[in-house]
């Protein structure tokens, strides 16, 4: 950190500026990737490092143009102390307070971006959704969130791809359902949905016309790149193949397709059988798996650090609640926000402005924490 940057963002870190270097050049580095012949010809290498440099570019970008703006403003203020021109001195003199109110201008939005881009390096989410307290009405309400994330998944242009579905057969719902979503932000935007969704409103089965309060549980675990978690496949995993079943544990094929995995250290358990042939259902099985195991090592890490990081998004206690659906008022309530947003628009897949107001929200809290 120089002199002249110490003077322009008193307020930053020198830790800050190591960080905001290192990324740069990581952009570098997965820019070049971008160049090489040899990744170009691996669509997911590709698809991986477009989304991390999206991420990156940026803040990336801002900490260049105020790197540039550092040196103009030095190589200014030696002018100013060295040229004999008066001419050029007060010319020099003039131009340095508007320089120096853009990088601190420049320099606030920096940091804004800093501090999500981590979330936005990730580009894929297994979501977790299931029913809560409410019996068939909670089969449905799940049902009614998971098509609301479809909606906005579509709108964002993210992939949206079922790996577990277990339906509620007799009303039409959905008992929990496993969905791996990926695209650009998917997770600095999902991690917010983490948590119990609650909707009052009069369900399909009253006759009354009573309102009842259901719940759903969503879960959001962020999908880490294999290198980032190494599992003994061999000593700590057990893996087999095993008939699909349908309700009630009835097989519904004569051919093991479905894949069970067993995590012995963790005692995880997860059998996939959605997919029609056993190798798609074995590679999404061990995905899962390394995201459920992901996500314990960051709630780990996130204990240790719970003084310093307390508030980051995506790793809250899933059993709050953090929004109530009101069907009679036609309005949302999300426990994190002041406001009120539209039923209608939120259940439409129209979730811009929530995300955007829980992303403002999050920003500051973690600008207040550098």
């Amino acid at each position: 950190m120089s002199q002249v940057a110490s003077k322009l963002a008193p307020h930053v870190p020198a830790r800050v500026f190591e960080k905001l270097h290192a990324l740069s050049k990581n952009e570098q580095e997965l820019a070049a990737m971008l160049e090489d012949p040899q990744v170009l010809t691996d669509h997911k290498r590709v698809r991986d490092a477009s989304i991390k440099r999206a991420a990156l570019t940026p803040v990336v970008s801002g900490y260049r143009e105020f790197a540039a703006l550092e040196k103009e403003i030095a190589d200014l203020e030696q002018a100013v102390t060295e040229n004999k021109d008066p001419e050029f001195v007060a010319l020099a003199k003039a131009e340095l307070p508007a320089l120096k109110g853009r990088a601190a201008t420049l320099i606030q939005e920096v940091l804004s971006r800093l501090v999500t881009t981590d979330d936005r390096r990730v580009g894929s989410v297994m979501l977790e959704v299931r029913a809560g307290t409410g019996g068939d009405e909670a089969s449905l309400w799940a049902r009614d969130l998971i098509d609301m994330y479809q909606r906005y998944a579509s709108k964002r242009g993210w992939s949206f791809e079922p790996l577990e579905v277990t339906p509620e057969e007799g009303v039409g719902g959905i008992r929990s359902a496993v969905i791996n979503v990926k695209g650009d932000g998917v997770w600095s935007e999902l991690a917010f949905e983490a948590g119990v969704h609650s909707v009052k409103r009069v369900p399909a089965t009253e006759a009354q016309g009573r309102i009842h309060t259901s719940t759903a549980t969503v879960a959001t675990l962020p999908e880490p790149e294999e290198v980032d978690l190494k599992i003994d496949w061999a000593n700590d995993v057990e893996e087999f193949a095993t008939r699909a079943q349908g309700p009630g544990g009835q097989n519904v094929n004569k051919v093991e397709t479905a894949w069970q995995i067993h995590h012995k250290p963790t005692g995880i358990i997860i059998k996939m059988m959605e997919a029609k042939s056993q190798q798609q259902n074995r590679e999404r099985a061990r995905r899962l798996l390394m995201a459920k195991l992901y996500e314990a090592e960051q709630r780990r890490q996130h204990a240790e650090r719970s003084a310093a990081r307390k508030g980051q998004i995506g790793t809250g206690d899933r059993s709050e609640k953090i929004r109530t659906y009101r069907w009679k008022e036609g309005i949302v309530a999300d426990e994190r926000l002041p406001g009120q947003y539209s039923l209608r628009d939120l259940m439409a897949g129209d979730m811009d402005d929530l995300f955007r107001d829980l992303l403002t929200q999050e920003t500051q809290k973690r600008l207040a924490e550098l």
